[in-house]
Protein backbone atom coordinates (compact mmCIF):
# COMPACT_ATOMS: atom_id res chain seq x y z
CA UNK A 1 0.00 0.00 0.00
CA UNK A 2 1.05 3.57 -0.72
CA UNK A 3 1.57 6.13 2.05
CA UNK A 4 -1.68 8.01 2.68
CA UNK A 5 0.34 11.20 3.16
CA UNK A 6 0.54 11.53 -0.64
CA UNK A 7 -2.08 14.06 -1.71
CA UNK A 8 -3.37 13.62 -5.27
CA UNK A 9 -5.31 16.18 -7.30
CA UNK A 10 -7.43 15.17 -10.30
CA UNK A 11 -8.04 17.57 -13.19
CA UNK A 12 -11.08 16.47 -15.18
CA UNK A 13 -13.73 14.79 -13.03
CA UNK A 14 -15.59 12.73 -15.63
CA UNK A 15 -15.44 8.96 -15.98
CA UNK A 16 -11.68 8.71 -16.42
CA UNK A 17 -10.92 11.13 -13.59
CA UNK A 18 -13.20 9.20 -11.28
CA UNK A 19 -11.59 5.89 -12.29
CA UNK A 20 -8.15 7.24 -11.36
CA UNK A 21 -9.42 8.76 -8.14
CA UNK A 22 -10.90 5.46 -6.99
CA UNK A 23 -7.71 3.64 -7.96
CA UNK A 24 -5.57 6.14 -6.02
CA UNK A 25 -7.81 5.79 -2.98
CA UNK A 26 -7.77 1.99 -3.14
CA UNK A 27 -3.96 2.04 -3.34
CA UNK A 28 -3.77 3.99 -0.08
CA UNK A 29 -3.02 7.56 -1.19
CA UNK A 30 -5.40 10.43 -0.49
CA UNK A 31 -7.48 12.22 -3.10
CA UNK A 32 -7.30 15.78 -1.81
CA UNK A 33 -8.58 17.96 -4.66
CA UNK A 34 -10.32 18.01 -8.02
CA UNK A 35 -10.95 20.44 -10.87
CA UNK A 36 -13.81 20.59 -13.34
CA UNK A 37 -15.73 23.33 -15.13
CA UNK A 38 -19.06 21.61 -14.44
CA UNK A 39 -20.50 22.38 -10.97
CA UNK A 40 -22.38 19.07 -10.79
CA UNK A 41 -19.18 17.14 -11.41
CA UNK A 42 -17.43 19.03 -8.65
CA UNK A 43 -20.28 18.39 -6.21
CA UNK A 44 -20.36 14.67 -6.98
CA UNK A 45 -16.58 14.36 -6.68
CA UNK A 46 -16.41 16.29 -3.39
CA UNK A 47 -19.10 14.08 -1.91
CA UNK A 48 -17.48 10.79 -2.93
CA UNK A 49 -13.88 11.63 -2.05
CA UNK A 50 -14.27 14.30 0.65
CA UNK A 51 -11.96 16.46 -1.46
CA UNK A 52 -11.67 20.17 -2.18
CA UNK A 53 -12.83 21.16 -5.65
CA UNK A 54 -11.91 24.07 -7.89
CA UNK A 55 -12.95 25.58 -11.21
CA UNK A 56 -9.38 26.10 -12.46
CA UNK A 57 -6.21 24.06 -12.46
CA UNK A 58 -4.24 27.08 -11.25
CA UNK A 59 -6.10 26.90 -7.93
CA UNK A 60 -5.37 23.19 -7.55
CA UNK A 61 -1.67 23.56 -8.39
CA UNK A 62 -1.35 26.30 -5.76
CA UNK A 63 -2.96 24.14 -3.06
CA UNK A 64 -0.21 23.03 -0.65
CA UNK A 65 -1.89 19.70 0.10
CA UNK A 66 -1.41 18.56 -3.52
CA UNK A 67 1.74 16.49 -4.12
CA UNK A 68 0.82 15.01 -7.50
CA UNK A 69 -1.62 15.73 -10.33
CA UNK A 70 -3.47 13.39 -12.68
CA UNK A 71 -4.73 15.03 -15.90
CA UNK A 72 -7.79 13.52 -17.62
CA UNK A 73 -9.09 16.48 -19.64
CA UNK A 74 -9.59 16.72 -23.42
CA UNK A 75 -6.22 16.50 -25.15
CA UNK A 76 -5.87 20.19 -26.01
CA UNK A 77 -5.76 21.13 -22.33
CA UNK A 78 -3.05 18.67 -21.31
CA UNK A 79 -0.29 21.17 -21.98
CA UNK A 80 -1.35 24.16 -19.82
CA UNK A 81 -2.28 21.92 -16.89
CA UNK A 82 0.79 19.67 -17.04
CA UNK A 83 3.18 22.57 -17.56
CA UNK A 84 1.71 24.54 -14.63
CA UNK A 85 2.00 21.51 -12.34
CA UNK A 86 5.54 20.72 -13.46
CA UNK A 87 6.62 24.33 -13.02
CA UNK A 88 5.31 24.06 -9.46
CA UNK A 89 7.55 21.02 -8.92
CA UNK A 90 4.67 18.53 -8.77
CA UNK A 91 4.66 15.02 -10.21
CA UNK A 92 2.21 14.56 -13.09
CA UNK A 93 0.41 11.66 -14.75
CA UNK A 94 -1.14 12.71 -18.06
CA UNK A 95 -3.70 10.49 -19.73
CA UNK A 96 -2.79 9.39 -23.25
CA UNK A 97 -1.94 10.85 -25.68
CA UNK A 98 0.61 13.27 -24.29
CA UNK A 99 -1.04 16.16 -26.16
CA UNK A 100 -3.26 17.08 -29.10
CA UNK A 101 -0.28 17.96 -31.31
CA UNK A 102 3.41 17.20 -31.56
CA UNK A 103 4.35 20.81 -30.84
CA UNK A 104 2.27 20.81 -27.67
CA UNK A 105 3.76 17.47 -26.58
CA UNK A 106 7.27 18.84 -27.08
CA UNK A 107 6.49 21.82 -24.84
CA UNK A 108 5.31 19.48 -22.07
CA UNK A 109 8.52 17.47 -22.44
CA UNK A 110 10.58 20.67 -22.20
CA UNK A 111 8.74 21.65 -19.01
CA UNK A 112 9.34 18.18 -17.57
CA UNK A 113 13.07 18.44 -18.31
CA UNK A 114 13.24 21.67 -16.29
CA UNK A 115 11.06 20.45 -13.43
CA UNK A 116 11.87 18.83 -10.12
CA UNK A 117 8.72 16.81 -10.70
CA UNK A 118 8.29 13.76 -12.93
CA UNK A 119 5.85 13.39 -15.81
CA UNK A 120 4.39 9.97 -16.69
CA UNK A 121 1.89 9.24 -19.47
CA UNK A 122 -1.14 6.98 -19.13
CA UNK A 123 -0.58 3.96 -21.36
CA UNK A 124 -2.20 1.48 -18.98
CA UNK A 125 -2.24 -1.50 -21.37
CA UNK A 126 1.49 -1.93 -20.77
CA UNK A 127 0.56 -3.02 -17.26
CA UNK A 128 -2.11 -5.54 -18.27
CA UNK A 129 -1.29 -9.13 -17.38
CA UNK A 130 -0.96 -10.23 -21.01
CA UNK A 131 1.78 -7.69 -21.68
CA UNK A 132 3.55 -8.31 -18.37
CA UNK A 133 3.71 -12.04 -19.15
CA UNK A 134 4.99 -11.27 -22.65
CA UNK A 135 7.75 -9.09 -21.16
CA UNK A 136 8.79 -11.88 -18.78
CA UNK A 137 9.06 -14.39 -21.62
CA UNK A 138 10.91 -11.88 -23.81
CA UNK A 139 13.45 -11.32 -21.01
CA UNK A 140 14.12 -15.09 -21.05
CA UNK A 141 14.78 -14.91 -24.82
CA UNK A 142 11.73 -17.10 -25.49
CA UNK A 143 10.98 -15.30 -28.76
CA UNK A 144 14.46 -14.74 -30.14
CA UNK A 145 14.78 -11.68 -32.36
CA UNK A 146 11.49 -9.83 -32.66
CA UNK A 147 10.73 -9.01 -36.29
CA UNK A 148 7.15 -7.78 -36.70
CA UNK A 149 4.14 -6.64 -34.69
CA UNK A 150 0.53 -6.69 -35.89
CA UNK A 151 -1.42 -4.27 -33.71
CA UNK A 152 -5.21 -3.96 -33.98
CA UNK A 153 -7.71 -1.82 -32.10
CA UNK A 154 -10.81 -1.99 -34.27
CA UNK A 155 -14.44 -1.33 -33.41
CA UNK A 156 -17.16 -2.32 -35.86
CA UNK A 157 -19.27 0.58 -34.61
CA UNK A 158 -18.01 2.69 -31.73
CA UNK A 159 -17.63 6.41 -32.37
CA UNK A 160 -17.41 8.15 -28.98
CA UNK A 161 -19.94 10.95 -28.70
CA UNK A 162 -20.32 12.58 -32.13
CA UNK A 163 -20.26 16.33 -31.55
CA UNK A 164 -18.21 15.94 -28.36
CA UNK A 165 -14.56 16.91 -28.01
CA UNK A 166 -13.59 13.50 -29.42
CA UNK A 167 -14.73 14.52 -32.91
CA UNK A 168 -13.49 18.11 -32.75
CA UNK A 169 -9.91 18.20 -34.10
CA UNK A 170 -9.13 21.45 -32.28
CA UNK A 171 -9.73 19.70 -28.95
CA UNK A 172 -8.68 16.14 -29.71
CA UNK A 173 -5.98 16.49 -32.34
CA UNK A 174 -7.37 13.53 -34.28
CA UNK A 175 -9.91 10.75 -34.27
CA UNK A 176 -9.62 6.98 -33.98
CA UNK A 177 -5.82 7.09 -34.27
CA UNK A 178 -5.43 9.51 -31.35
CA UNK A 179 -8.16 7.94 -29.23
CA UNK A 180 -7.69 4.17 -29.46
CA UNK A 181 -5.03 3.58 -32.13
CA UNK A 182 -2.53 5.24 -29.84
CA UNK A 183 -2.90 2.31 -27.41
CA UNK A 184 -2.01 -0.24 -30.07
CA UNK A 185 0.81 1.92 -31.42
CA UNK A 186 2.36 2.47 -28.00
CA UNK A 187 2.16 -1.21 -27.17
CA UNK A 188 3.82 -2.17 -30.47
CA UNK A 189 6.71 0.24 -29.93
CA UNK A 190 6.99 -0.91 -26.32
CA UNK A 191 7.10 -4.59 -27.36
CA UNK A 192 10.01 -3.78 -29.69
CA UNK A 193 11.74 -1.70 -26.98
CA UNK A 194 11.24 1.56 -28.88
CA UNK A 195 13.54 0.97 -31.85
CA UNK A 196 14.78 3.72 -34.15
CA UNK A 197 12.06 4.50 -36.68
CA UNK A 198 13.13 4.76 -40.31
CA UNK A 199 9.90 5.38 -42.21
CA UNK A 200 6.16 5.77 -41.63
CA UNK A 201 3.34 5.27 -44.13
CA UNK A 202 -0.29 5.83 -43.22
CA UNK A 203 -3.77 6.37 -44.62
CA UNK A 204 -6.60 7.82 -42.54
CA UNK A 205 -10.25 7.79 -43.54
CA UNK A 206 -13.40 9.63 -42.51
CA UNK A 207 -16.09 7.30 -43.78
CA UNK A 208 -18.98 7.20 -41.36
CA UNK A 209 -19.12 10.43 -39.36
CA UNK A 210 -20.36 12.62 -42.22
CA UNK A 211 -23.24 10.35 -43.26
CA UNK A 212 -26.77 11.46 -42.48
CA UNK A 213 -27.65 7.99 -41.22
CA UNK A 214 -25.25 5.55 -39.62
CA UNK A 215 -26.24 2.18 -38.21
CA UNK A 216 -25.26 2.07 -34.54
CA UNK A 217 -26.75 -1.16 -33.13
CA UNK A 218 -25.07 -0.79 -29.74
CA UNK A 219 -26.03 2.86 -29.27
CA UNK A 220 -22.38 3.82 -28.85
CA UNK A 221 -22.76 7.19 -30.61
CA UNK A 222 -26.02 8.17 -28.87
CA UNK A 223 -28.37 10.39 -30.90
CA UNK A 224 -26.29 10.64 -34.06
CA UNK A 225 -26.99 13.75 -36.12
CA UNK A 226 -24.40 14.27 -38.87
CA UNK A 227 -25.80 17.67 -39.86
CA UNK A 228 -25.73 19.08 -36.34
CA UNK A 229 -22.47 17.66 -35.10
CA UNK A 230 -18.86 18.55 -35.84
CA UNK A 231 -17.02 15.56 -37.24
CA UNK A 232 -13.72 16.42 -38.88
CA UNK A 233 -11.51 13.57 -37.69
CA UNK A 234 -10.53 10.12 -38.88
CA UNK A 235 -12.68 7.14 -37.99
CA UNK A 236 -10.14 4.58 -39.25
CA UNK A 237 -6.43 4.36 -40.00
CA UNK A 238 -4.05 1.88 -41.60
CA UNK A 239 -0.33 2.40 -41.09
CA UNK A 240 2.97 0.67 -41.63
CA UNK A 241 6.13 1.54 -39.69
CA UNK A 242 9.63 0.45 -40.67
CA UNK A 243 12.31 0.42 -37.99
CA UNK A 244 16.09 0.21 -38.02
CA UNK A 245 17.30 -3.38 -38.16
CA UNK A 246 14.34 -4.46 -40.28
CA UNK A 247 11.66 -4.57 -37.56
CA UNK A 248 8.19 -3.56 -38.76
CA UNK A 249 4.79 -2.66 -37.32
CA UNK A 250 1.40 -2.85 -39.02
CA UNK A 251 -1.37 -0.88 -37.34
CA UNK A 252 -5.13 -1.02 -37.84
CA UNK A 253 -7.39 1.20 -35.75
CA UNK A 254 -11.01 2.19 -36.23
CA UNK A 255 -14.00 3.64 -34.46
CA UNK A 256 -16.23 2.27 -37.21
CA UNK A 257 -15.56 -0.04 -40.14
CA UNK A 258 -17.26 -2.94 -41.86
CA UNK A 259 -15.21 -5.76 -40.38
CA UNK A 260 -15.30 -7.71 -37.14
CA UNK A 261 -14.04 -5.90 -34.06
CA UNK A 262 -10.56 -6.82 -32.88
CA UNK A 263 -8.00 -5.94 -30.24
CA UNK A 264 -5.69 -8.67 -31.49
CA UNK A 265 -1.97 -8.12 -30.88
CA UNK A 266 0.54 -10.44 -32.53
CA UNK A 267 4.31 -10.46 -32.20
CA UNK A 268 6.57 -12.49 -34.47
CA UNK A 269 10.00 -13.67 -33.35
CA UNK A 270 12.68 -15.91 -34.80
CA UNK A 271 12.22 -18.53 -32.04
CA UNK A 272 8.53 -18.08 -31.19
CA UNK A 273 5.60 -15.75 -31.54
CA UNK A 274 3.01 -14.32 -29.17
CA UNK A 275 -0.66 -13.45 -29.44
CA UNK A 276 -3.08 -11.74 -27.04
CA UNK A 277 -5.86 -9.20 -26.89
CA UNK A 278 -4.79 -5.72 -25.83
CA UNK A 279 -5.55 -5.25 -22.13
CA UNK A 280 -6.38 -8.93 -21.57
CA UNK A 281 -5.08 -11.40 -18.98
CA UNK A 282 -4.30 -14.30 -21.36
CA UNK A 283 -1.24 -14.90 -23.55
CA UNK A 284 -0.64 -17.54 -26.21
CA UNK A 285 2.91 -18.47 -27.25
CA UNK A 286 3.31 -20.11 -30.65
CA UNK A 287 6.33 -22.36 -31.25
CA UNK A 288 7.41 -25.25 -33.46
CA UNK A 289 9.84 -28.07 -32.69
CA UNK A 290 11.53 -31.20 -34.03
CA UNK A 291 11.67 -33.44 -30.94
CA UNK A 292 9.99 -36.77 -31.75
CA UNK A 293 8.34 -35.40 -34.86
CA UNK A 294 8.14 -31.98 -36.41
CA UNK A 295 5.34 -30.33 -34.50
CA UNK A 296 3.63 -27.11 -33.46
CA UNK A 297 3.48 -26.19 -29.79
CA UNK A 298 0.98 -23.61 -28.55
CA UNK A 299 1.25 -22.64 -24.89
CA UNK A 300 -1.62 -20.78 -23.21
CA UNK A 301 -0.92 -18.68 -20.14
CA UNK A 302 -3.59 -17.12 -17.91
CA UNK A 303 -3.11 -14.59 -15.13
CA UNK A 304 -5.06 -13.15 -12.22
CA UNK A 305 -7.86 -11.01 -13.63
CA UNK A 306 -8.40 -8.94 -10.48
CA UNK A 307 -5.43 -6.62 -11.11
CA UNK A 308 -6.16 -4.10 -13.85
CA UNK A 309 -3.69 -2.22 -15.99
CA UNK A 310 -5.05 1.04 -14.59
CA UNK A 311 -4.38 0.02 -11.00
CA UNK A 312 -0.88 -1.21 -11.79
CA UNK A 313 -0.10 1.99 -13.68
CA UNK A 314 -1.39 4.23 -10.90
CA UNK A 315 0.62 2.26 -8.35
CA UNK A 316 3.79 2.78 -10.41
CA UNK A 317 3.04 6.52 -10.52
CA UNK A 318 2.44 6.76 -6.78
CA UNK A 319 5.65 4.84 -6.07
CA UNK A 320 7.50 7.42 -8.16
CA UNK A 321 5.86 10.20 -6.14
CA UNK A 322 6.75 8.48 -2.87
CA UNK A 323 10.37 7.62 -3.68
CA UNK A 324 11.38 10.38 -6.07
CA UNK A 325 12.94 7.70 -8.29
CA UNK A 326 12.25 8.36 -12.00
CA UNK A 327 9.95 5.77 -13.59
CA UNK A 328 11.28 2.98 -15.80
CA UNK A 329 8.11 2.87 -17.88
CA UNK A 330 5.44 5.25 -19.20
CA UNK A 331 8.15 7.86 -19.57
CA UNK A 332 7.64 11.17 -21.30
CA UNK A 333 10.38 10.35 -23.83
CA UNK A 334 8.48 7.24 -24.89
CA UNK A 335 5.22 9.18 -25.11
CA UNK A 336 6.94 11.81 -27.23
CA UNK A 337 8.08 9.11 -29.66
CA UNK A 338 4.50 7.83 -29.90
CA UNK A 339 3.32 11.39 -30.60
CA UNK A 340 5.95 11.78 -33.33
CA UNK A 341 4.73 8.61 -35.04
CA UNK A 342 1.11 9.80 -34.83
CA UNK A 343 2.15 13.08 -36.40
CA UNK A 344 4.05 11.19 -39.12
CA UNK A 345 1.00 9.03 -39.93
CA UNK A 346 -1.13 12.13 -40.44
CA UNK A 347 1.62 13.78 -42.51
CA UNK A 348 1.97 10.65 -44.63
CA UNK A 349 -1.76 10.66 -45.30
CA UNK A 350 -1.65 14.33 -46.34
CA UNK A 351 1.41 13.85 -48.56
CA UNK A 352 0.20 10.52 -49.97
CA UNK A 353 3.65 9.04 -49.48
CA UNK A 354 5.93 7.62 -46.80
CA UNK A 355 7.62 10.10 -44.46
CA UNK A 356 10.30 10.11 -41.78
CA UNK A 357 10.00 11.52 -38.28
CA UNK A 358 12.58 14.15 -39.22
CA UNK A 359 10.55 15.46 -42.17
CA UNK A 360 9.31 18.96 -41.39
CA UNK A 361 5.61 19.68 -41.51
CA UNK A 362 5.13 22.46 -44.06
CA UNK A 363 2.76 25.15 -42.82
CA UNK A 364 0.29 26.94 -45.10
CA UNK A 365 2.36 30.11 -44.73
CA UNK A 366 5.57 28.32 -45.75
CA UNK A 367 3.83 26.74 -48.71
CA UNK A 368 2.46 30.11 -49.81
CA UNK A 369 5.91 31.69 -49.52
CA UNK A 370 7.53 28.89 -51.50
CA UNK A 371 4.91 29.24 -54.22
CA UNK A 372 5.45 33.00 -54.35
CA UNK A 373 9.22 32.61 -54.75
CA UNK A 374 8.74 30.11 -57.57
Amino acid sequence: MIDDDIGVGIVGLGGMGTLHARSVRDLGATVVAGVDLVPEQRERFAAEFDARTYETHEELVADEVVDAVIVTTPNRFHEPIAVAALEAGLDVLVEKPLAHSLESAERIAEAAARSAGVCMVGFHNRHAASMVMFEEQRARDRFGELTHVEANYVRRRGVPGPGSWFTDPELSGGGALVDIGVHALDLALYALDFPEIVEVSGVTRTTFGTREEVADPDGFGDNWDADAERYEVDDSVSAFIRCAGGQTISLEAAWATNREESMDFRVRGTKAGAQFDIGDTDLRILEAGTVGRDHYADVDMSADDTLTGYAEQDEAFLETVATGVPPETNTIDEALTVQRVIDAIYRSNEAERSVTLADARVSDAQLEEATRLD
